[in-house]
C-alpha cells in the first residue's frame, strides 16, 4: 500500500507489515497491516467486532493482549522503534511518546486514588519538573479539557465525577505530557451525544493546540466522519481500505466498506438499516482469498482463488480485485429504503400505562410528573443527556428502582412497587436489557446457562428441550448454538449484548425494557438488532421502551419519542414531528449535538458496484 502523501514528509507513525497471532495456535488476528499517521493527523480505523481495530491500534503501544504475540512487522512512532525496546526503555516510551485513551475511563482510573494525585504520578514518573512546575502543567491541561482546577476537583476520586468529567480526565491525562502520538479506543462510547460532542470538540481542539496525531477507533462511523481526516477500514485483521474520509464517505471503493455505511441510522430520515448477512470469520477461520468474499454481492471464483492485492481508486487504496471495475459500473442510489409510515400503535388498551411518576434519590427528586402510555406493537424511545433521568424511569418501570410514586399499570392492572413483590407471570411479561453486559452477565456461568435461566424459570424446560430453545433465542441475535458452551469473556462486547438481549426474548416477553441496548454494538450489528426489535414489535405485538443517547437511531425505531431533561418531559410526540420541528431548546440542542454522515444536507448512501454484474 502506498503512503499518504499527505504525510509523507511528516510522518509521526509508521506500521510496515504488522502481524498479530493468537499465541497458542498462530491463528492471525491482525496480517499484513501497512500505514501511516501524519502530524497533526486524526485517522479513524473502523471496522465490526472481531476486524482486529483494537489490536492494531494497540501494536502501536508495542502492547499484545494476552494470549496473543506480535509476530511480525515493524512499528515505529517518533523514529522509535516500538518493537525493539526493553520493558523498561517501553514503560519510559509510553505516556511521553505515544499515550493511550481507553473506552471505559472507570477501568483506567485508580478508585483509590484522588485524581490530583493520579495526574501527579504521571509527571512526576517521567519528569524532574519541580511541584510547583507540575501543579501548573496538571491546572493548563484540565483548563484545556475544560474540567475545574480547584483544590475540592482534585481531591476528588472517579467515582464521584460524572462518565464525561471521568473521560476528559483520561484525555487530560494522555495530553499531559504532550507525546506525538494518542491512540483512542472508543473514548466516547456510551455517552450521551451532547458529551460525546463536547468530547468530541476537546480532542479535535487538543490535537491541533499541541500538533498531536491521532489513531482513532470506533464503531461509530457518523464520529469518525465529523472527526478524522483518514479512513482505515479493517475487516477479518486485513486493512479493507485506506484513504481521506470524505473520499471513503462520498464513495466507498470496497463493498464491505458500502455496506457499513448502508448500517449507519440517519438523522433527516426514516430508513431500514441494512445488515450484513454472517459473521466476521475468527482467527483460525478465515477463508483464502478474499476475506469478504463469503459476505460479498459481488463475489466470483476469482475473488476466492487468491488473496487481492490493492487497487488504487481515486485517492483510495482498496483491497479487493474488482475494485475498478465496480467502481465503473456504480451508481449512486439510495442503499437505504424509506420504511412503510408507522402509526402511533395507540389502537386499544395501552398495554403500560406511567401517571405522575416521581422517583428519588434518598431525598433528592429525579423525576417529577412523568406521564406515557405504551401500547402493544408500539415502540417509544426515551432520550435526554445522562443525568436526565431516563434510565431511572425505565428501572421504576421494570420495579429495580423501589422509590417512586404515582401509577405504573400493566393492562390496567396497577403494579407492585419492586419486583420481588410481582406476580411471575408479570416478570415473565416484561424483560430488561441492561446497558453493559459486562455486568449483566455472570462471568462463571456460560453463554447457554445465562439463556436458559428464564427458560427453567417461566417454562419449566430442562434438558433437550431447554436447549433447543437457548439454540433458537441465539439464532434470533446471530449467534451460533455452540456459543452456548463459551463464556462472556470469550466474547466481543457486541456478543455479549446479543448474549444479553437473547436472554430476554428467551422470556417470550410482551413489554421489552431496553436500555442503551446498541450503545456498545458496532454498526452492522446494531442495524440486525434494530430489525430483529421490529420484526418481534410487529409479528408479537412486543412493546419496547427504547432508551438511548442515539437520536439518529430514534427515527428508525421508535414511533414516539419523550425528550427528559432534569427528571421532567420537556417534549413528546411523533418522532418525525419532534425531529424534524423540535420545540423546545433543549431539544434542539439534543439534535444539533448528533452526528450524521451527510454532504451538503444529503445522506451518503452508494453501493459498490450496484449496476455490475457477476
Amino acid at each position: 500500500m502506498t503512503p499518504d502523501p499527505a504525510a509523507a514528509t511528516s510522518i509521526v507513525a509508521e506500521v510496515e507489515g504488522l502481524r498479530v497471532e493468537v499465541a497458542a495456535s498462530g491463528a492471525e488476528i491482525v496480517d499484513q497491516a501497512s500505514f501511516t499517521v501524519g502530524e497533526g493527523e486524526v485517522v479513524g480505523l473502523v471496522g465490526e467486532s472481531g476486524s482486529g481495530k483494537t489490536t492494531a491500534a494497540l501494536a502501536l503501544l508495542g502492547y499484545a493482549r494476552r494470549g496473543t504475540r506480535i509476530a511480525a512487522g515493524r512499528v515505529v512512532v517518533a523514529g522509535i522503534d516500538m518493537l525493539a525496546l526493553s520493558a523498561e526503555e517501553m514503560r519510559g516510551v509510553r505516556g511521553k511518546v505515544i499515550s493511550y485513551v481507553p473506552q471505559d475511563p472507570t477501568v483506567a482510573l485508580n478508585p483509590g486514588l484522588r485524581i490530583g494525585l493520579q495526574l501527579e504520578e504521571t509527571l512526576s514518573e517521567h519528569t524532574g519538573a519541580s511541584a510547583a512546575e507540575r501543579a501548573e502543567r496538571i491546572a493548563t491541561v484540565l483548563e484545556e479539557v475544560r474540567l475545574p482546577t480547584d483544590r475540592q476537583f482534585l481531591k476528588r476520586y472517579a467515582h464521584q465525577l460524572s462518565g464525561g468529567q471521568q473521560q476528559r480526565v483520561c484525555i487530560a491525562m494522555a495530553f499531559l505530557l504532550q507525546p506525538k502520538l494518542i491512540v483512542m479506543d472508543e473514548p466516547t462510547t456510551g455517552l450521551d451525544v451532547s458529551t460525546q460532542a463536547h468530547v468530541l470538540k476537546i480532542i479535535r481542539e487538543m490535537c491541533q493546540r499541541h500538533r498531536a496525531s491521532a489513531v482513532y477507533v470506533s464503531h461509530d462511523l457518523a464520529v469518525i466522519s465529523n472527526l478524522a481526516q483518514r479512513v482505515i477500514v479493517m475487516y477479518a485483521g486485513r486493512l479493507v481500505e485506506v484513504g481521506p474520509s470524505d473520499a471513503i464517505f462520498e464513495q466507498p471503493g470496497h463493498p464491505y466498506t458500502a455496506k457499513l455505511i448502508e448500517a449507519i441510522p440517519d438523522l433527516e430520515a426514516k430508513m431500514t438499516l441494512v445488515a450484513i448477512p454472517g459473521k466476521v470469520p475468527p482467527p483460525g477461520q478465515r477463508p483464502g482469498g478474499c476475506v469478504f468474499a463469503d459476505r460479498c454481492d459481488f463475489a466470483i471464483d476469482k475473488c476466492r482463488a487468491a488473496a487481492p492485492p490493492y487497487e488504487k481508486l481515486r485517492e483510495q487504496d482498496v483491497l479487493c480485485i474488482r475494485a475498478v471495475e465496480l467502481d465503473r459500473g456504480k451508481r449512486q442510489r439510495s442503499a437505504q429504503h424509506p420504511t412503510a409510515a408507522a402509526g402511533t400503535g395507540a389502537q386499544g388498551p395501552a398495554l403500560l400505562k406511567v401517571a405522575g411518576v416521581d422517583a428519588f434519590y434518598g431525598e433528592r427528586q429525579v423525576l417529577a410528573g412523568v406521564s406515557f402510555e405504551l401500547h402493544p406493537s408500539e415502540c417509544i424511545a426515551l432520550v435526554g443527556e445522562s443525568g436526565s433521568g431516563k434510565t431511572t424511569l425505565s428501572r421504576a418501570v421494570a420495579g429495580l428502582h423501589h422509590k417512586w410514586t404515582g401509577e405504573i399499570e400493566v393492562d390496567q392492572t396497577p403494579v407492585a412497587t419492586t419486583v420481588a413483590q410481582r406476580p411471575k407471570e408479570l416478570c415473565r411479561r416484561m424483560q430488561y436489557v441492561f446497558q453493559s453486559p459486562f455486568n449483566s452477565l455472570n462471568p462463571r456461568r456460560s453463554i447457554g446457562d445465562a439463556v436458559r435461566g428464564p427458560i427453567q424459570q417461566f417454562f419449566g424446560l430442562r434438558g433437550k428441550a431447554a436447549d433447543e430453545r437457548v439454540a433458537a433465542a441465539l439464532e434470533r441475535v446471530s449467534l451460533p448454538a455452540r456459543a452456548m458452551d463459551r463464556y462472556p469473556d470469550e466474547l466481543s462486547g457486541g456478543e455479549r449484548q446479543r448474549v444479553a438481549i437473547a436472554r430476554a426474548l428467551a422470556a417470550e416477553p410482551e413489554i421489552l425494557i431496553c436500555d442503551e441496548v446498541t450503545s456498545a454494538l458496532d454498526t452492522s450489528v446494531q442495524a440486525a438488532i434494530i430489525d430483529l426489535l421490529q420484526d418481534l414489535q410487529q409479528q408479537e405485538r412486543l412493546g419496547i421502551l427504547f432508551v438511548t443517547h442515539n437520536i439518529a437511531l430514534v427515527r428508525t425505531i421508535a414511533e414516539r419519542v419523550l425528550v427528559l431533561s432534569e427528571g421532567t418531559v420537556v417534549e413528546e410526540g411523533l418522532t418525525a414531528t419532534v425531529l424534524d420541528t423540535p420545540h423546545h431548546p433543549y431539544t434542539r440542542s439534543l439534535i444539533e449535538d448528533t452526528p450524521n454522515i451527510t454532504e451538503g444536507g444529503q445522506p451518503h448512501r452508494v453501493v459498490a458496484g450496484a449496476d455490475v454484474g457477476e
